[in-house]
């Protein structure tokens, strides 16, 4: 069974709040592990400098939380990695490998990426082969960082590229990097009609990050908000053998920040009668 322990602490309903209460209350959750969303003004990567990083793990590792994974805000800013033009996909690049560096300062094994978009009026295979090559070279650099980078596929309202587990495993395939894996994200499963074994049929043991998390079948909901089978989700994710971490990710509407710890609880609640304690 699942161990409660492999359930991150992590920001994403924390961005009007300090970044020492979401460790605080990350800490009084018993999380152990954390999953950062790199968001201004607590994480903003092109600002952060390696000290600020360096400041960053040690204000965790005092509340005995280590950093897992580094999470850019990448899909609603100007980053994409498949853009057509030139200035700003060299610039998203940039970005990516700077989170790089600084994943080896907070001491994270993961750097999570999403594929980008092209023009709608444009061949998918164009797009692609530049959405390709920009990952195929940040993964290069994180590489001799010591860092794995993970793949999450988008909804198709967020990308027009990568949208199911076959589209993903073509894309880690066709870069061929042993240090790419794959997200799942269940809302992005859910919204592509997908399934748990759908994704490990696709991808095997190159899932390596999972983004637990509610919707109807889409929103980022806490669990309970919204109609997503929890309970089938971990038994088909502890039946397929994964043992890595899995993240709430609680976007919603915007009132999950307003009260995140009430959320975040809601969601341990939801998961401590499906896994071991």
């Amino acid at each position: 069974m699942i161990e409660l322990t492999r359930f991150t602490g992590s920001n994403f309903a924390y961005q009007h709040l300090p970044f020492d209460r979401f460790l605080d209350d990350m800490a009084g959750l018993g999380r152990e592990r954390l999953e950062l969303w790199g968001i201004a003004p607590q994480l903003h990567v092109p600002e952060l400098s390696d000290a600020g990083a360096r400041a960053v793990r040690r204000r965790a590792e005092s509340r005995g939380l280590t950093v897992a994974c580094l999470t850019p805000e990448q899909v609603m800013y100007p980053v994409n990695l498949a853009s057509p033009d030139t200035g700003l996909r060299a610039r998203s690049v940039a970005m990516f490998r700077r989170a790089a560096e600084l994943c080896a300062e907070l001491g994270a094994g993961l750097l999570l990426l999403t594929p980008g978009r092209g023009f709608e009026d444009e061949p998918v295979a164009a797009a692609w082969r530049r959405s390709a090559d920009a990952i195929g070279e940040i993964t290069a650099y994180a590489g001799t960082l010591g860092v794995t980078c993970v793949l999450e596929a988008l909804q198709r309202v967020e990308s027009n590229l990568v949208n199911d587990s076959r589209a993903l495993a073509a894309m880690i395939g066709e870069i061929g990097a042993p240090n790419l894996g794959a997200v799942l994200d269940t809302v992005a499963m859910a919204v592509a009609g997908e399934s748990v074994d759908d994704y490990f049929d696709a991808l095997g043991d190159r899932v390596r990050h999972v983004h637990l998390i509610d919707g109807r079948p889409a929103g980022h909901l806490a669990w309970g908000d919204g109609e997503l089978p929890l309970a089938g989700y971990l038994e088909a994710l502890d039946r397929r053998g994964y043992r890595g971490l899995m993240t709430f990710e609680l976007f919603g509407d915007g009132t999950y920040a307003m009260a995140p710890r009430a959320a975040v609880e809601r969601c341990l609640e939801a998961c401590r009668g499906h896994v071991r304690a």
